[in-house]
């Protein structure tokens, strides 16, 4: 199978709370380059996130340490780290990344080699036209020596050609004024939405491909019913309808993510825990003490 040459990752992955957790651990730097290097290695493979060298061989630890460049420990403390959070999956000593291709959209990437394919064709068809008819009428001129495809005009041309073919459709059955009205009389703890943006409808068109309109309302409704989301949890920022609508921000708090979690019968009402604080430091004593067993 051949290598994907890109990976998305989305523009506020430093602000996701698991995150901010791996950034207050030590060599919380390294652990960080240490899954960026695995995201790659998962393109690079294009396995659908099973990290195997060949159908019977799986990377271990010291595999990876050595292609990573990194000492064998850190690699370690990592993996547990990520496993821990829920980054990776280890099922029969194999490490996966959950979801891999659903959120990659491989399937995209070959739609792409697709219309490249004709594209390049048609574009050469069209030169060649071009030369004859030159030839037969007699014109001279200076010849186009780059004759290549600008990448970023393909890139523009497949959406405009997936807008014009599938979103079209899909623009005339959404009822935006729907979504707009759902989400400002569920969440009403929540910025009111006073307009739709074409920006907006794009997302909501986005989404459309795979939720429906029952998902919008439970991801409403699950926004309003949580603390976090509201800003009740001693932070100054609160979730938003842009912000609720992001593919990997809607996934979240449909799976859950964001839900209220039940207090502790233990904890007094009146000197409350800080739970990023405690989250921490579970997390690294966890892990350290995995350190310790595997180094005894």
């Amino acid at each position: 199978m051949a290598d994907v040459k890109w990976i998305k990752i989305v523009t506020d992955i430093f602000d996701d709370e698991k995150m901010l957790l791996i950034e207050s651990m030590p060599s919380s730097d390294s652990i960080i380059v240490i899954w960026f290097k695995l995201l790659c290695l998962a393109g690079k493979n294009n396995n659908s996130g099973v990290f195997m060298l060949n159908d019977k061989i799986a990377y271990t630890d010291e595999m990876l340490a050595t292609i990573f460049r990194r000492d064998v420990n850190t690699v370690r403390l990592a993996i547990r780290t990520f496993e821990g959070f829920g980054m990776i999956e280890v099922i029969d000593n194999v490490i996966t990344i959950p979801n891999w291709s659903k959120h990659q959209n491989l399937d995209q990437l070959e739609e792409r080699k697709e219309y490249m394919k004709e594209y390049m064709r048609k574009y050469r068809g069209k030169q060649k036209d071009l030369i004859e008819c030159k030839s037969n009428s007699k014109v001279y001129g200076k010849s186009n020596s780059k004759a290549n495809v600008n990448a970023l005009d393909i890139e523009e041309d497949i959406e405009e050609e997936r807008e014009v073919e599938g979103d079209k459709r899909k623009r005339e059955n959404i009822n935006y004024q729907q979504i707009a009205d759902m989400y400002n009389n569920t969440c009403v703890s929540f910025p009111r939405l006073m307009s739709m943006s074409d920006s907006r409808k794009r997302a909501i068109r986005a989404r459309l491909r795979n939720y429906s309109v029952a998902d919008f309302e439970k991801l409403f409704v699950k926004a309003e019913e949580s603390s976090f989301l509201k800003g009740k949890s001693n932070s100054d920022w609160s979730a938003t309808f842009d912000w609720l609508i992001k593919d990997s921000n809607m996934a979240k708090v449909l799976d859950g993510n964001y839900d209220n979690k039940e207090q502790p019968q233990h904890t007094p009402p009146n000197n409350p825990v800080d739970k990023q604080q405690q989250s921490r430091e579970m997390m690294y004593s966890w892990a350290m003490s995995k350190e310790d067993q595997n180094g005894s």
